[in-house]
């Protein structure tokens, strides 16, 4: 048995299914202009029965994205076919129950079905738009997750690899400073996690703190495992690199020395160490040098900064 739908019903039927789904349904003429959208339209900050003239579906992306849709719209219009799905931000107009201006994309996905008459001829298409924000933002935080270490909030080794290979592929040059808190495993097996967890921790915002004092901009701060963090120095001579490396370590060691106590436990004279190399050849190369510059480090007491073959005592 076949049913049948007057205009009414299947006007509240559009309606119905347009609150439940949240969709954006929008009618297109054969050259892209809407000529017809639901009301949840209002979400996106457009307004169009307050227009003289119907926008084109491409006001409704963020300029940067504007032409893709543009060309997305325009070969499924020609050809009578479904295109498929195509992901935009669209820039809001303003914040709700605020005068001021937002600026923040927000992400949507738009489904395009066009209509052709007997001929065969493009008249027009019907489209859904549905917000993809949330997806979007997982994207984001699932992908910020990958490249930062979770205890210091820094990028981890794999973000600075893949920095220093672009720096490489643009010829390399710069300087990376490796440093490490002396010491750190025998820390870690007298006093604990916790403890080494906190040792890491006010180490990596020291070093945040001094990179700031770097004059030339550009510089990168990453943790490459459990003990050691890099610091790219762009625009660095090898000597000015030794000299901020030394500084940092001289101005660690004053701030970490323990204060005086009478209790039997007293607290852990903190030392850092760092090795120095320049970027050239591959990453693993590079941070090969800087490493066993580290190692050199240690190896002479602590307190230094080294290049491979070319111990420097701070």
């Amino acid at each position: 048995m076949k049913i049948g739908l007057s205009e009414v019903e299947g006007h509240i039927l559009h309606g119905l299914l347009e609150e439940s789904s949240g969709d954006i349904v929008i009618r297109l003429d054969r050259h892209g202009f809407i000529v017809h959208a639901s009301a949840n339209i209002a979400e996106l900050g457009s307004d169009l029965t307050a227009a003289l003239l119907p926008p084109h579906i491409t006001d409704l992306a963020a300029r940067d994205h504007a032409a893709a849709l543009g060309e997305h719209v325009t070969r499924a219009l020609s050809s009578c076919a479904h295109a498929g799905w195509i992901e935009f931000p669209v820039e809001a107009c303003a914040d709700r129950g605020t005068d001021r201006e937002a600026h923040f994309p927000r992400w949507y996905a738009l489904s395009l079905k066009p209509m052709c008459d007997a001929r065969g001829t493009p008249d027009g298409a019907m489209c859904l738009m549905r917000s993809v924000q949330q997806l979007r933002s997982l994207e984001g935080e699932l992908h910020a997750r990958a490249v930062t270490d979770p205890l210091t909030g820094l990028a981890n080794r794999t973000a600075f690899c893949a920095s220093l290979r672009r720096h490489l592929a643009r010829g390399g040059g710069q300087m990376v400073a490796v440093f490490a808190v002396d010491g750190m495993r025998a820390l870690l097996l007298r006093y604990g996690q916790r403890t080494a967890d906190e040792v890491q921790w006010g180490l990596a915002k020291f070093l945040e703190t001094m990179a700031q004092t770097l004059t030339a901009p550009g510089h990168e701060l990453a943790q490459l495992d459990g003990e050691r963090f890099a610091v790219l120095l762009p625009d660095m001579t090898p000597r000015a690199a030794r000299e901020w490396a030394e500084d940092v370590i001289e101005t660690f060691a004053g701030l970490a020395a323990p204060a005086p106590t009478t209790s039997r436990h007293k607290a852990p004279q903190l030392t850092a160490s760092a090795g120095l190399a320049r970027v050239e050849c591959t990453v693993d190369w590079t941070l090969r040098e800087a490493e066993l510059g580290l190692v050199l480090a240690r190896a002479g007491g602590g307190r230094q900064v080294a290049v491979a073959g070319h111990r420097h005592a701070a």
